[in-house]
């Protein structure tokens, strides 16, 4: 296997970054298991995306799309795919399938989110796969688990559900809603790829490969940290509070002369200092609101008090006050607004993989090993008969 920055045959040019000269095998598809391919591959990391004949779900999940030079693709599918090269694979055609063993064989990394089980018939299972190459770090992703829950699809939407995190989002009494971004999905790509890197110092450090498994509902209950924790070590179980918070005040949206506000006093300080700039310096002292669990207890009788100030101003005046002296706060930004906000922060959000459509760039910043984007988002079998001489080759 070449060593790190050396060429591997596919690249039009050796990637960047610590995960240069690693193979990633893609037999995942969706969000998580693309997610977190796309974090190696902004690394360094050469990934082979295997699709079927029907490409990835996400290709299809439209509108909205993007009128690019090889026709209209899902913007689902462009966030979540740059870097990476497409080969489509028919499992049941014995040349495909030999291709597809060939690629497990070269792999340092293989990663899939079939249903537990589903591709021993292909003997691209763990144990079939690591007969072939002893030191792979073969990663699972499913929806429920191993045990139980095998049988049961791992979609985004019915883990929010289950785990409980729609219990708390919405009006309390109300509908229970999901999140606007599929979180879970998103978390466990991230737990997916932590859990990779774990495993790849491991090899280097023993020569070893092994199985790393992550599931949805593990990582939906593990990410609801401060509830889940509410439950277990206090006895409550957290409902729906609209945008308040279990535990502290003010944590929410608060109105303010011509609109909502958020604002946040996360400790005694930033609550003192929220009073002082409201006009109201004595309410730090009243009994009532002296600890955070005092404010949170007497929220209802606190939360008027605040409004009646909040209301003499607008929404940018109290941003520009409270920011002023150390208040967290700020507006509630459509997502263009949020991109705007981030660019004028000098976070530069947006790049260009390939110099083609504009994405969200990895939120990580390194000194010496900065991500590289060097390839757009493939299409469709871009790449297959370059990916099939490399294998044979």
């Amino acid at each position: 296997m070449p060593g790190p920055g050396e060429p591997l045959g596919l690249e039009e040019e050796a990637p960047s970054g610590p995960l240069a000269g690693l193979v990633v095998a893609d037999f995942s598809r969706v969000l998580a298991g693309p997610y977190a391919t796309m974090m190696l591959a902004d690394l360094g990391a050469t990934v082979v995306k295997v699709e079927n004949a029907g490409g990835d779900d996400t290709r299809t999940w439209m509108p909205p799309v993007y009128d690019g030079p090889d026709g209209p693709m899902s913007t689902y599918y462009l966030s979540i795919n740059r870097n990476k090269h497409s080969i489509v694979l028919d499992l049941g055609d014995p040349e495909d399938l030999a291709d597809a063993h060939r690629l497990s064989a070269r792999a340092d990394v293989m990663i899939e989110n079939f249903k537990p089980g589903g591709l021993r018939r292909f003997e691209l299972d763990y144990d079939a796969v690591r007969e072939r190459n002893a030191s792979v770090v073969y990663c699972s992703i499913s929806g429920f688990g191993t045990a139980g829950g095998a049988h049961l699809p791992g979609y985004d939407l019915l883990v929010q559900a289950t785990s409980g995190l729609m219990s708390l989002t919405g009006e309390p009494g109300g509908t229970p809603y999901r999140s606007g971004v599929a979180v879970f999905d998103v978390m466990t790509g991230l737990h997916a790829a932590v859990a990779i890197m774990a495993a790849l110092q491991h090899r280097t450090a023993t020569g070893e490969g092994q199985h790393v498994e992550t599931n949805l509902l593990s990582s939906a209950l593990s990410c609801l940290v401060n509830q889940t924790s509410a439950y277990l070590a206090g006895g409550v179980v957290p409902s729906r509070m609209g945008n308040a918070h279990l535990s502290l005040f003010p944590y929410e949206p608060l109105p303010t002369g011509d609109g909502e506000l958020i604002v946040i006093a996360g400790n005694d300080g930033q609550f003192r200092r929220l009073c002082i700039a409201l006009g109201v310096p004595e309410l730090p002292d009243d009994p009532r609101f002296v600890s955070m669990a005092d404010r949170t207890r007497n929220r209802e009788g606190l939360r008027p008090l605040l409004l009646e100030r909040l209301a003499t101003r607008s929404a940018q005046e109290w941003f520009d006050i409270l920011t002023g002296v150390g208040v967290p706060c700020g507006p509630i930004n459509t997502v263009d607004q949020g991109i705007a906000l981030a660019e004028s922060l000098g976070l530069n959000p947006v790049v260009h993989p390939g110099g083609g459509v504009g994405v969200v760039r990895n939120p990580v910043d390194y000194s010496l090993t900065p991500p590289d984007y060097r390839r757009t988002p493939p299409a469709l079998g871009a790449d297959t008969e370059a990916v099939r001489a490399w294998l044979k080759g």
